[in-house]
């Protein structure tokens, strides 16, 4: 096991949130640690591109995009906050890299919105039998990953070209990220094995423990929200309702939410734990989930959405905000023909 390194956050914390998280920063922002690409896989979609066009980033407001749409960036420091998200969830699990338990049987299992390829990875060396596709819209994946792993660089929001479907597809942190949830739910539904399992995962929006009214937090909450509504692509948990998966098709197994403590206020360990990484993850998102967006959709000055960015990080370290973010999991099945 690789040796643990500290975060280090742009931003102050008090001295007891040391999160530490596994030393997995493989050169994530050269050309020279571009994946592998999946070309080596018969039954792959695109290919990774060898053309420049790949490695492209588009600068704005002193952030990295992979593309002129999505609403988080593509940079060192957003790619830090996914490590940090992906051992968050490891905590929630109890150590486990999913809900529904993968099956040894798998053969093929599918990533999308794979983003740094920390899940992908650990899925990768738990299932080495099994081919692992991860797929992303931007060149963040590294080097030197289990043999049975191949990274994409694709855009799921396109019509998926795989010839053979897959025993498991996940999806983690896609809020904001797809206008149109139902095309999605009918790609994953046709390119999953009868008795296949789809897991989707979420964070929801961030609550204080106590309604304040005029808080920080629900101006935040509520600049970003109508921001996304107004883009056509809606933030929050609500693309996970039941509903939706059965319009699709799908059989809805199991849903769960836990209330996730952000900090260590919960007498709970596990939370404790959790809490740790949540809070970092979303000091250091706050920037990242509303720059583009308010800028872009509302028309906001940076300097304001950054100086909102400030006092809402205030807000959340005050001992008495006792603040939780939501964090759900569905699990839903295709049924046998």
């Amino acid at each position: 096991m690789a040796e643990a390194t500290e975060i280090h956050p742009q931003h102050n914390v008090p001295n007891n949130i040391d999160v530490k998280i596994q030393d997995e920063a493989r050169e994530r922002n050269s050309v020279d640690s571009a994946p592998r690409s999946s070309d080596r896989s018969q039954h792959s979609t695109k290919s990774l591109s060898a053309s420049a066009s790949v490695f492209e980033q588009i600068i704005e407001n002193g952030r990295a995009y992979a593309n002129e749409s999505y609403i988080l960036p593509s940079d060192e420091a957003e790619q830090t906050r996914l490590a940090i998200i992906h051992q968050c969830f490891a905590s929630i699990l109890n150590g486990q890299l999913s809900m529904q338990l993968i099956p040894r049987s798998a053969k093929r299992i599918l990533d999308i919105g794979t983003g740094t390829g920390d899940w992908a990875i650990a899925v990768a060396e738990r299932y080495p039998a099994a081919e692992v596709i991860g797929t992303d819209i931007a060149c963040i994946q590294p080097m030197g990953v289990p043999p049975n792993l191949f990274f994409e660089i694709d855009d799921a929001r396109d019509e998926w070209t795989y010839s053979e479907p897959f025993d498991f597809i996940h999806l983690r942190g896609l809020s904001g990220a797809i206008s149109d949830w139902a095309a999605l739910y009918a790609e994953a539904y046709k390119h999953l094995k009868p008795s296949g399992i789809l897991e989707i995962s979420d964070f929801g929006v961030v609550r204080l423990g106590e309604n304040i009214p005029n808080s920080y937090v629900s101006l935040f909450n509520g600049a970003c929200l109508s921001a996304a509504e107004k883009g056509g692509t809606a933030l929050g948990l609500d693309y996970m309702k039941r509903t939706a998966l059965e319009a699709a098709g799908f059989s809805v197994a199991k849903t769960r939410c836990f209330d996730v403590p952000l900090g260590t206020w919960s007498p709970d360990r596990r939370k404790k734990v959790a809490g740790k990484m949540a809070l970092i993850a979303t000091l250091e998102g706050l920037e990242a989930f509303s720059l583009r967006l308010l800028t872009r959709d509302l028309s906001w000055k940076p300097e304001d959405v950054r100086d909102l960015c400030e006092k809402v990080k205030e807000e959340l370290m005050r001992p008495e905000a006792r603040a939780s973010v939501p964090c759900q999991f569905l699990v839903a099945r295709k049924l046998m023909i």
